[in-house]
């Protein structure tokens, strides 16, 4: 059988990203996505839903982000799901799910443009003009 595991998702961040290193000195970056959606609802009302999606980065993408975002901007990232799963210090298993971010884009423009104002930039080592072709950065991941 078959499988296929891609996530593509355009949110806000909730919080700053959390930068650390491993002990081979890899970036790793944490942050939190806000995904909204609007619906309308039986009655004719207009409804809201927030899923709330935990994100890892790897690497000196990891870096560009920790850089260049900071909380409540937009991101536009593509990845797939993974699955954690550990033992807690009270002995209990834990899991989460999280996507791990293999692809993101800038979305608006520079100056804290929204994304209606701008349209969307690539990841660079520094943001490029809106419209110049992205060229995936190849990087080592430590798995």
């Amino acid at each position: 059988m078959s499988s296929f595991n891609k996530v593509i998702l355009m949110g806000n961040l909730t919080r700053d990203p959390q930068l650390s290193y491993l002990p081979n000195q890899t970036a790793v970056v944490e942050i939190g996505l806000a995904v909204n959606r609007r619906f309308k609802k039986q009655d004719g009302t207009q409804g809201e839903e927030v899923c709330f999606v935990d994100c890892q980065i790897f690497g000196k993408r990891a870096e560009v982000i920790n850089k260049y975002f900071k909380k409540g901007e937009p991101i536009f990232i593509e990845g797939r799901l993974k699955f954690d799963s550990w033992q807690g210090q009270d002995g209990s298993k834990r899991s989460k799910l999280r996507v791990f971010i293999e692809n993101f884009e800038f979305v608006g423009g520079r100056g804290g443009q929204s994304s209606q104002q701008g349209g969307s930039q690539p990841y660079r080592e520094e943001k490029p003009p809106v419209g110049e072709p992205f060229e995936p950065v190849d990087d080592d991941i430590p798995f």
